[in-house]
């Protein structure tokens, strides 16, 4: 896929991304009536043509395919002139008919050699893992224990308990809405216990307390033997109705992390090789401007954190439907391209029994910023996973075991996503947006990316990194992607990140809800 806009000059109005594209993507609001230069002359908008939204740049027939990225993004529904404004009134969705090549662009990953390649301040585990944060985890078995769990986080956090141990980030309350009335043999089962397995071992906690509430379906003891989780001075479990309930648990759960307090405090920073990186590509409340600007730049990014030894992980599978095949193609083998073909056609299933479409995807705020069709915002979702080999594709939140651009099959929706991401061993989140989109998510810290200058001017505050600047002409992609690279090896050294700031990452730990409840 081309987002180099080399066929466009900068003093357009409109950004043509392909040569082969039928419409083009408006810089900045267009009042009807303004001539745009287009082939063989000068055409004129036929209503205003908002932000981020597309035009026509020829005309097209009705069943006739409408073209951005030089991909196919849906069909035209009634005849478009050349100037008229393309979106829900005039541009459909159609099945994505991509063929799937096989590993047919399989290369070697191109590593930088060692020397050249660049390190960051982080913290070793006794694993060898490479924590980024240094927090203390409370993993709750079941929804029943989110309180006493919020509690005992909230009197270290807000009640002194962190007092003289400045080097501890926190203590993290990761709660959530199920564990019980869950049929174990589900898919949702699995995905939930290896959701809380995953985080027990992701290595920007330092120390981990799992508190159950002792009758739940979702018993620790399984998780802990069937995940190899070894419990120690750093990993300890209990449950409510063990301990003789809510006061008793707070306060012998108190205890135990006071215990831990200095041993995690005397946690250092040393310098270590990218490869201790993982770090999570996500967006969000994309727009127009996602697929041209900051999604291109964070795949410059990522292929950069690739090449100097890290892991870059791409998510969101509803959201590449239309454009695995881009994927399909970097592949370092057959299996690899199948095993991505397979999630998909499992979403195919997934969302038949659910009497539900993907197409259900754009959302309310994705259109709102020009985006129609799941097609064209997967051209530009699947941006974010940049150039290089696809070394593997794991299930929601299977450990990460390989080094190189991976994939991990999630919903689109961000919590979700991030959950799965975090729980694989991410230890560092880069998320795109053009709407504005306000998260984090503990204990990984999130970097949020602007799509455009006009959001990002208006909610700075929240934004980390501004792309706009490639879609006025006065930035590039790859100047934007090695801002991002470098901002990522600070964060990863312990820079804060705007969101930390806020405090956001209590509440955007979501696991897959899925299957029966009963």
């Amino acid at each position: 896929m081309d987002n180099s806009m080399l066929t466009t000059p900068m003093a357009s109005p409109v950004i043509q991304l392909n040569a082969r594209d039928n419409v083009a993507v408006a810089r900045s609001p267009i009042p009807a009536g303004t001539p745009v230069p287009a082939e063989g002359g000068v055409i004129l908008t036929q209503s205003e043509i908002p932000s981020g939204h597309k035009m026509a740049i020829r005309a097209i027939a009705a069943g006739e395919p409408v073209l951005k990225y030089g991909q196919v993004i849906g069909i035209a529904s009634v005849d478009i002139a050349p100037g008229a404004h393309v979106h829900l009134q005039n541009l459909a969705m159609q099945e994505s008919g991509v063929d799937h090549h096989f590993a047919e662009d399989a290369r070697p990953t191109p590593l930088l050699p060692e020397g050249q390649r660049r390190t960051f301040e982080g913290y070793v585990r006794a694993d060898g893992q490479v924590g980024t944060r240094n927090y203390i985890g409370i993993i709750t078995s079941v929804n029943c224990s989110a309180t006493v769990a919020r509690a005992i986080a909230d009197g270290f956090n807000r009640g002194g308990g962190l007092d003289g141990f400045e080097n501890v980030d926190g203590v993290v309350a990761l709660t959530h809405g199920t564990g019980c009335a869950i049929n174990t043999k589900t898919e949702g089962y699995a995905y939930l216990t290896r959701v809380l397995s995953g985080y027990a071992k992701n290595p920007n906690f330092a120390g981990i307390l799992m508190i159950g509430l002792g009758c739940e379906t979702n018993q620790i003891d399984p998780i802990v033997k069937k995940f190899g989780l070894e419990e120690g001075p750093f990993l300890r479990t209990m449950t409510i109705q063990h301990l003789g309930g809510t006061r008793k648990t707070v306060e012998v759960a108190s205890g135990i992390i006071r215990e831990m307090l200095p041993v995690v405090n005397a946690a250092k920073r040393t310098t270590v090789p990218l490869s201790g990186l993982k770090v999570a590509l996500q967006c969000g409340g994309s727009d127009g401007y996602s697929g041209i600007s900051a999604n291109p730049a964070l795949g410059h990014a990522a292929d950069l954190v690739v090449q100097h030894g890290g892991t870059a992980v791409l998510s969101e599978t509803p959201e590449i439907y239309g454009a695995e095949h881009l994927l399909t193609r970097r592949a370092v083998t057959p299996a690899v391209a199948q095993k991505l073909v397979d999630r998909i056609e499992w979403w195919r299933r997934y969302t038949e029994r659910n009497e539900a479409e993907l197409n259900n995807n754009p959302s309310h705020g994705n259109k709102a910023g020009g985006l129609t069709t799941i097609l064209e915002k997967s051209l530009g979702a699947v941006a974010k996973g940049g150039t290089m080999p696809l070394e593997a594709v794991y299930e929601y939140a299977e450990i990460i075991d390989r080094t190189g651009f991976v994939f991990m099959d999630t919903p689109g929706y961000d919590p979700v996503a991030v959950t799965g991401q975090v729980a694989g061993g991410c230890n560092v989140i880069v998320f795109t947006t053009g709407r504005g989109s306000v998260s984090g998510f503990k204990p990984a810290p999130c970097i949020k990316v602007a799509t455009n200058n006009e959001m990002y001017e208006h909610m700075q505050e929240d934004m980390d990194v501004n792309c706009g600047g490639i879609v006025t002409g006065e930035d590039s992609i790859e100047a934007a992607g090695e801002r991002i690279f470098e901002k990522i090896i600070a964060i990863a050294s312990g820079a804060h990140t705007l969101s930390e700031d806020y405090g956001f990452g209590d509440n955007e730990f979501v696991p897959w809800q899925i299957g029966a409840v009963t």
